[in-house]
């Protein structure tokens, strides 16, 4: 079942053996960061903090930070299973004209309603109300030595679109000036800044901490403008997201979260962020950003307050990232029929290198491909290096790719250099937010591409050969090497991913 609330996903970690309660006193600054940093990179399990100080308040950190706990936020037995969801959605059909095929169609179209969120007239978030808001109450986590300051770093941040009257839910870090006063970093590339743009001086804005994890999920997720955040979640829970109205903005916020942050974004009043330690392994350089205005805080009677500790990877937004290449593969599969599978490797940072596989049929198709990925706006826009190879080379399997791009590249034929924009926080450009793309076409070639020779046939073993081998293993007396017995990626006939 779906989880109503972060409480909820939290009671469910503890009963999986999930859940690590800390409940000697720690601290925010710094702290908690290199526990967390410690606990991630060793597989662990989410840690509750109950002790911490200068707050009532407990922490939550690493829920998202394994691919169990990751499916388990998506009420999934796996990430693949949760794409399977988008898959099936995409592929619904208009019911025939048959009674048993308006049935089914109506069976069929039936998901689609858990997009539509519930208004409800309360919820657990509105359980205190605090019209003089104090932010340094909660136990907001300073996680480098070199951050600006304590950080909200899994804030939703929810506004609405004064044109079209849409909503928005982004995922942008917040730096705590004072009690009342936070940095809003929405990027250029963001809905949430064109959301501002087009509101003028005072943005109304509302700031959701702690939901359920599915929508937490959503917020990070590239999504199209026409869909919002809210009705993904509910996509993706197989239950509508329960909304209540915001007691002092004209906003609905989630009926279940923790806490809520209430105010405007002042487009006027811009003022000095960061430095901030970041996904890239580095300290995102001060700039200057607006700044959020908080008039009320709501919160339950008893909240958690949720934080992510980002940095070198591996860590938590490892699994937010793949939970989105598994999700979005169908919806790319859907605009490229000759997409095979997708891998966002961990070490790339998600938006620095994706490795595709295409089903190649004539010349210059994965150059047509990269165009394509680099076209679609938030989703693929930013990669920095696009890599396509052959259906047969299995993309999750890095040793594989990088030993089939490596062997069939030829630079002055292959690399593509595409000037575009490029991620904010991408300090390897030349100027901020613009710089050059690459991209490596490691298909194999032929005379329609100008390949001249005849390209070399896979060494692959034959499967008499591989079968008497196999048979006879344990008479060469090499039981304890059981590996050898599976055929592998090295063998050309290891097992394969994608439809």
């Amino acid at each position: 079942m779906p989880f109503d609330s972060l409480g909820a996903f939290v009671d469910a970690l503890r009963k999986a053996g999930e859940l690590h309660v800390v409940m000697a006193r720690v601290d925010p600054h710094l702290e908690v960061s290199e526990i967390t940093d410690r606990v991630v990179k060793a597989g662990g399990p989410a840690l509750l903090f109950s002790n911490v100080k200068g707050s009532s308040f407990p922490v939550l950190t690493n829920q998202f930070g394994t691919h169990r706990r990751m499916a388990m936020a998506l009420d999934a037995p796996d990430l693949d299973a949760a794409g399977q969801r988008i898959r099936e959605l995409i592929a619904v059909t208009p019911p025939s004209g048959s009674l048993l095929g308006k049935v089914s169609g109506m069976l069929r179209f039936a998901p689609l309603a858990n997009a539509i969120p519930k208004v409800v007239r309360s919820g657990g978030v509105q359980q205190v109300v605090a019209t003089e808001p104090d932010l340094t109450k909660l136990p907001v986590l300073t996680t480098w030595p070199l951050d600006a300051g304590p950080f909200i770093t899994l804030p939703l941040v929810i506004t609405r679109d004064p044109r079209t009257n849409r909503n928005n839910v982004g995922m942008y870090r917040m730096q705590v000036f004072g009690p009342r006063e936070t940095a809003m970093h929405w990027q250029r590339h963001k809905q949430g800044r064109e959301h501002a743009d087009a509101w003028g001086a005072k943005v109304p804005a509302a700031v959701a901490i702690g939901t359920d994890p599915a929508l937490t999920y959503a917020a990070t997720a590239p999504l199209p403008p026409l869909l919002d955040e809210f009705a993904f979640a509910g996509l993706l829970r197989g239950k509508p997201v329960e909304l209540v109205r915001a007691k002092t903005v004209d906003l609905m916020v989630p009926a279940e979260a923790e806490f809520v942050l209430e105010g405007y974004v002042d487009n006027d009043d811009v003022r000095v962020e960061g430095p901030f330690g970041d996904h890239t392994g580095v300290y995102s350089m001060a700039d200057r950003y607006p700044t959020f205005h908080i008039g009320c805080i709501t919160h339950r009677r008893d909240p958690i307050y949720p934080a992510t500790v980002v940095g070198k990877p591996p860590m938590e937004d490892a699994w937010l990232g793949k939970a989105t290449e598994r999700i979005f593969l169908p919806l790319l599969q859907a605009m490229l029929p000759e997409v095979v599978d997708m891998n966002l490797p961990v070490e790339g940072g998600f938006h620095n290198l994706a490795i595709v596989s295409i089903r190649k049929s004539y010349p210059g198709q994965a150059k047509k491909v990269m165009n394509a990925l680099w076209g679609l706006g938030h989703m693929m826009m930013l990669t920095r290096v696009l890599i396509v190879v052959d259906s047969d080379v299995d993309v999750q399997n890095a040793r594989e790719a990088a030993w089939f791009v490596l062997n069939n590249l030829a630079p002055e034929r292959d690399i593509v250099m595409m000037p575009g924009p490029v991620d904010d926080l991408d300090h390897g450009s030349y100027s901020v937010a613009y710089g050059v793309k690459i991209g490596i076409d490691a298909t194999r070639k032929d005379a329609s591409e100008g390949y001249t020779r005849q390209w070399p046939p896979d060494m692959i073993m034959d499967e008499a050969t591989r079968e008497l081998v196999n048979g006879r293993w344990r008479e060469y007396g090499l039981d304890k090497i059981e590996r050898a017995l599976v055929p592998d990626a090295w063998s050309g006939q290891g097992p394969r991913r994608g439809p």
